[in-house]
């Protein structure tokens, strides 16, 4: 009894291990290839579910039926204009083929090395083939956000140059151009895109470096027209403080001449009332020119009939006045 029960035992692990072996599952994001003794038999399995094979001599193969990634390393190239530059791209894939993909491939690391050998040719073929301008611009009419006092100053500063493709009818060509490469392998590309264009580390300064002389150059444009500008703001004050000032000269000039001639009016009206008003009035500004020309130390050479001296002549001792003759040279 107890080698019955011994022998039943090993047949039902025997038995368990067989259908383990014969039967698989197939999830809903795989398709399977059964290989027998290392080649494919059959075709390729595609519908999810519990699946059966022969135990022991055949393996499943599971390939992924999902949207793959491809995303390339920054590679330097030259565009057509002679310019380095460094592209990332970056491609979506998928299997449509497993039993073609399995035979030339395998696994997915020969599928994204392949990928890299055929996606960087094309695109390194497409950029050779197209100026740099080409490949960062997307569409021809774009408008561009331009400064306003740049295009005052030059219309076409700021101006795009105009292209023929752009950058999604160069991706267009790669993809075109990798699509029919990588179907033999069973491969369908769906999409591929520049993820960053960028130059290259050894012109990159120089690309700088001419930025900015660029932008100095304008700078130094816009600061030439302003000294221009403040030099002939600055001459057309002077100008105009000149012929104010000239003005208002004339004004006073001719203002202080009406009043001069008024005053001696005046004058002439008060002191020409008689005799008397006469000779007083030129008593006081024989007087009033004394206090001007006569100082402590002054010496007046005069002659007896002299205007000026008429006045002192009269004056006698008896005033309380002594002047000496001697002190201005009278000449008798």
């Amino acid at each position: 009894m107890k080698n019955t029960h011994m022998a039943l035992l090993a047949v039902a692990i025997v038995g368990a291990y067989v259908v383990s072996s014969s039967v698989y599952t197939v999830s809903e994001v795989e398709q399977v290839i059964i290989t027998q003794f290392g080649k494919p038999v059959g075709d390729p399995v595609t519908t999810a579910g519990l699946k059966i094979k022969v135990p022991f001599i055949q393996e499943i193969n599971p390939i992924d039926r999902r949207v793959l990634e491809w995303d390339g390393n920054p590679s330097d190239m030259p565009t057509k204009d002679k310019l380095y530059i460094s592209v990332d791209l970056y491609a979506r894939w998928r299997i449509t083929d497993p039993l073609q993909y399995f035979l030339r491939l395998r696994d997915e690391r020969s599928a994204q090395s392949r990928l890299d050998d055929i996606l960087g040719s094309e695109t390194r073929n497409a950029v050779a083939k197209h100026e740099l301008i080409e490949i960062i611009r997307t569409t021809s009419d774009r408008e561009p956000l331009r400064d306003a006092l740049l295009t005052q100053a030059e219309p076409d500063m700021g101006a795009l140059v105009p292209i023929q493709k752009g950058r999604v009818q160069v991706e267009r060509e790669i993809f075109a151009a990798a699509a029919e490469k990588v179907r033999v392998f069973g491969i369908e590309l769906l999409d591929i895109r520049f993820k960053r264009i960028n130059y290259n580390e050894s012109v990159r300064p120089k690309i700088y470096d001419r930025m900015v002389s660029e932008r100095r150059q304008i700078a130094e444009r816009f600061l030439s027209e302003g000294n221009g500008e403040a030099a002939r703001i600055r001459g057309n004050r002077v100008r105009e403080l000149n012929r104010i000032q000239s003005e208002a000269y004339r004004q006073v000039e001719e203002i202080r001449g009406l009043a001069d001639a008024k005053a001696t009016e005046i004058y002439a009206r008060a002191y020409n009332q008689s005799p008397q008003a006469v000779e007083f009035y030129e008593f006081t500004r024989t007087m009033r020119s004394y206090e001007s020309i006569i100082a402590a130390n002054t010496t007046l050479v005069l002659s007896t009939d002299s205007d000026l001296f008429k006045f002192l002549k009269g004056m006698s001792p008896a005033h309380g006045v002594d002047i000496p003759t001697q002190a201005f040279g009278v000449k008798k």
